[in-house]
Parts: C-alpha cells; sequence; structure tokens
C-alpha cells in the first residue's frame, strides 16, 4: 500500500469545483446521446464542457502500464457488452443501446472522476434492472463510506448489491483514491470483506466504481485496441461512479451536478 493523500478541507472545496465540470460533462453526454450519435460526438460535447469550463481531461493521451497506445479522447463511451475504457467510435448508437460515460475533469490542479449508464432509445427491462443495481451498488458504497468504516466495508456494501442481484463484478478492476492525479492509493475493490483494510478517515477522496456484467461472469476480454474491456458471454454492462470525501459529517458526493 503506497501513500494516502489526506486533504484538507480547502483542498476537498477545491476537488468539489472539478467535480462538478465532471457532472456537466455527464450532464451533457446524456442530452446529446440519441439514436444515430456516434460516441465521438459525445467526446466533442465533453471537450466543449471542458473547455467552457477552463478544464483539461486526465484521460486524454493516459497512458498505463497495460496500454499500447495513449488514450485518444477525454470520455470513455463503453456500449453494450463493453465494460470500461471504450474509445469513442464513429460506430452511430442504435436503439437499446446501453451506453456507460466515463469522464473525468483537471481543474486548478485537483482531479475529478465519475461515470454513468444509460440507454438511448427504448430501454430493455434487463439493461435497466443492471443499471438500477449499478446505480444501488455505488449508492451501498458511498453510504459506507464514513469514518471509522474500512476499504472491506465500502467493497462489502457493493459486491452485496452486485451478487444479490446474480451480477458479476468486473475482476481485477474498482476504485481508487483521488486527488492531484486521477488515480492514487488506496484502491476501492468492488467485493471484500467487512472490518478489513484500510480504516477510513476524514480527508480521504475515493473515486467508487462498481461495474457489473449482466451474465454474472466475473472475467472479460481485451479488444483489438488494447483499451476496452468486454464481457466474454457477449452481456451487457453497466458502470456508475462518484469522486467521494469522507468527512466527520459523512460522505460528501464531489461528482454531484
Amino acid at each position: 500500500m503506497g501513500m494516502v493523500h489526506i486533504k484538507t478541507d480547502t483542498s476537498i472545496e477545491a476537488m468539489r469545483e472539478s467535480g462538478r465540470v465532471v457532472a456537466r460533462i455527464l450532464a451533457r453526454a446524456q442530452e446529446v446521446a440519441a439514436i444515430g450519435v456516434t460516441p465521438r460526438e459525445l467526446d466533442e460535447a465533453a471537450r466543449e464542457v471542458l473547455r467552457e469550463a477552463g478544464a483539461s481531461s486526465p484521460f486524454l493521451n493516459y497512458k498505463p502500464h497495460f496500454a499500447p497506445t495513449p488514450f485518444p479522447a477525454v470520455i470513455c463511451v463503453s456500449v453494450n457488452d463493453a465494460v470500461v475504457h471504450g474509445i469513442p467510435s464513429a460506430e452511430p448508437l442504435r436503439d437499446g443501446d446501453l451506453v456507460s460515460v466515463d469522464a473525468g475533469a483537471l481543474l486548478g490542479g485537483w482531479a475529478g472522476d465519475a461515470a454513468v449508464s444509460f440507454t438511448v432509445g427504448e430501454a430493455r427491462p434487463a439493461d435497466t434492472e443492471l443499471i438500477g443495481a449499478a446505480t444501488t451498488a455505488l449508492e451501498a458504497g458511498i453510504a459506507a463510506a464514513v469514518v471509522g468504516n474500512r476499504i472491506g466495508d465500502v467493497a462489502h456494501a457493493i459486491g452485496t448489491v452486485c451478487r444479490k442481484a446474480g451480477y458479476g463484478i468486473l475482476d481485477g478492476y474498482g476504485g481508487h483514491g483521488i486527488g492531484r492525479s486521477m488515480h492514487e492509493d488506496p484502491s476501492v475493490p468492488n467485493e471484500g470483506r467487512p472490518g478489513r483494510g484500510m480504516p477510513l478517515r476524514h480527508g480521504m477522496v475515493l473515486a467508487i466504481e462498481p461495474m457489473l456484467l449482466a451474465g454474472g461472469l466475473d472475467e472479460f476480454r481485451h479488444d483489438e485496441d488494447g483499451w476496452t474491456l468486454r464481457t466474454t458471454d457477449g452481456s451487457r454492462a453497466a458502470h456508475a461512479e462518484h469522486t467521494v470525501a469522507i468527512t466527520k459529517d459523512g460522505p460528501r458526493v464531489l461528482t454531484a451536478l
């Protein structure tokens, strides 16, 4: 476990501003998304929000060790069986597509990170349930993010919702600390044992992000682009994420609108 950076209340206020930009990106993406619109057009809309805010993107040109190429966009757009890290394509969205958008912003030296899943056109009931479970799992994780609890309590809260509904949880991926950079310690698994792991303290900021696979399996495969993760069984996936500050007054969602 590396260094966990505790934020001052002033820093949390500054992170709230970058969080607001992320919220606006996700809202704009949902407004623009429609049948026939391309994920690339959603990316253009996101770039416009960043420009308006005077913010930059922590996603653009990001190159972690696993990636063959730097990420070419400011949002991830993962459609249907794509779970996360989808590169926005020129393939038009179709009626009933399940779309997950993950966005980040850097403003005043602080990062924000959040994601939302939604349907374009007419929703399949199964997709509505899956998206609902991802949102409920996120809410459960946030509710557990209180001073005196541990990382395992957050993980357990998320995992319980996912498993009870019969969904898979993306293997090896989870949430993370966030601050000056998008990914900091500690990692926040989407499944775990209550009462275990690092104690949560006032001033910790976490990106909490359940990633649910409808087919019930946890496995994924990489697309040829080296970025997009897909379900192995072709089932659909949903992703929900907020940046959350742990405070003595309870969890504070920094990426709410």
